[in-house]
């Protein structure tokens, strides 16, 4: 047994889906500004506030990040993701995955200190560089099986 604590940071992420000529297409913005995995490809996700439920910090994030608005109901569990950071192992995640195909509103960057960019890719033809955890339930969910639950970086 260990005597090293951690502590389990929990977080939100959400694809917004929509149907596309190539097949379904995924929003996904390229971070900048962050200092975590800057200029990669990344989902719409965020930390949960303290006493927030994942659906209710889901909701909040696609706010904040693209302006839409989504109804609890309309999110639809994937996945959950226990992950590692081996740089950092006192430093747990515990990541909830959902996709959602209906909001209200057009998607539109509102973060521009935390992203450079905004785009819709087919879920087959992904951009280079992905954040490699959300590449792992982004390449599930294009083969049509995400687990429910991965770990990574064990």
């Amino acid at each position: 047994m260990s005597d090293v604590s951690f502590v389990v940071v929990p977080a939100a992420y959400v694809a917004l889906i929509r149907p596309g000529g190539s097949g379904l297409e995924v929003l996904m913005m390229l971070r900048r500004g962050t200092g975590y995995m800057d200029e990669h490809w990344a989902l719409v996700a965020g930390h949960l506030e303290d006493a927030e439920s994942v659906e209710a910090g889901a909701v909040r994030e696609v706010r904040e990040e693209v302006g839409v608005d989504v109804d609890p109901e309309a999110l639809e569990p994937l996945c959950g993701m226990h992950r590692r950071n081996s740089e950092r192992p006192i430093d747990q995640r515990v990541d909830y995955f959902f996709a959602c195909r209906r909001w209200r509103g057009e998607p539109r960057l509102r973060e521009p200190d935390k992203a450079a960019d905004l785009r819709w890719f087919a879920l087959s033809g992904l951009p280079d560089p992905v954040v490699p955890h959300e590449l792992r339930v982004l390449r599930a969910l294009s083969y049509g099986r995400v687990p429910p639950v991965l770990s990574h970086g064990f």
